[in-house]
């Protein structure tokens, strides 16, 4: 569901695209979510999933109660699937392999004007099913302009095709935890600083997941 201000400025396309998900997640997976009521509803934030599939985009976009940008592979801009994502939402284009300034810029700009923007933390999607080594990128943003990380587990929807193909409907789980928080005096977190708080942010998405999804994180997870 969309605030009553990201409706207006949503296109119908959005709307549209936003309803068939929601219907589709409903209709052929048997869909669990919780922690709807943790998401500011005002502000800056950072939704940070853990990256399983490419069904993450659609499922975490559609839990989400604001629109919110996502970040893009260039390769993208211009494919089909790339236009379509711009119709759905502000998309953020990303050369891989190198420090890209303007998606920094773009995004920094999203969050100073109170938006709402998607990084996953992992950067890339698990090949194994379990989390990998958290980047720098969620808590710098949040760092340099004091949003909010939502961190969100989904999981099961990596089987929602393979199920299909059975005729049987996949158990997908979404759970939204609440906000967390950077300690006083991040703004000027060094690089050893980021590193400490992406590995807290970590195992927290990890604590938030089945044992078999924790992949790096699974040890410190389990230490309580």
């Amino acid at each position: 569901m969309l605030l009553a201000k990201d409706a207006k400025e949503a296109s119908w396309f959005f709307r549209l695209f936003m309803g068939g998900v929601w219907l589709l997640f409903r209709l052929l997976t048997r869909l669990h979510m919780s922690g709807g009521e943790h998401v500011p509803l005002t502000g800056p934030i950072i939704v940070a999933p853990n990256h399983l599939h490419s069904l993450d985009v659609p499922l975490v976009g559609m839990v989400i109660p604001r629109r919110t940008a996502i970040f893009a592979a260039e390769k993208y801009r211009g494919h089909w699937l790339g236009r379509i994502m711009d119709h759905v939402t502000q998309v953020i284009y990303v050369e891989r392999g190198e420090a890209d300034r303007a998606a920094l810029s773009q995004a920094l700009a999203v969050l100073k004007a109170g938006g709402s923007i998607a990084v996953a933390p992992e950067g890339t999607r698990s090949r194994t099913g379990g989390l990998q080594q958290g980047k720098h990128g969620a808590v710098y943003l949040a760092s340099r302009t004091g949003a909010a990380i939502i961190p969100v587990a989904v999981w099961g929807h990596e089987r929602a095709f393979a199920e299909l193909r059975r005729l049987r409907r996949a158990e997908v789980h979404v759970v939204i935890g609440p906000p967390w928080p950077l300690p006083a005096g991040a703004e000027r977190a060094r690089a050893s600083e980021l590193h400490a708080y992406t590995d807290d942010l970590m195992v927290t998405l990890a604590r938030m997941l089945p044992e078999q999804y924790r992949g790096v994180y699974a040890e410190r997870a389990a230490g309580g």
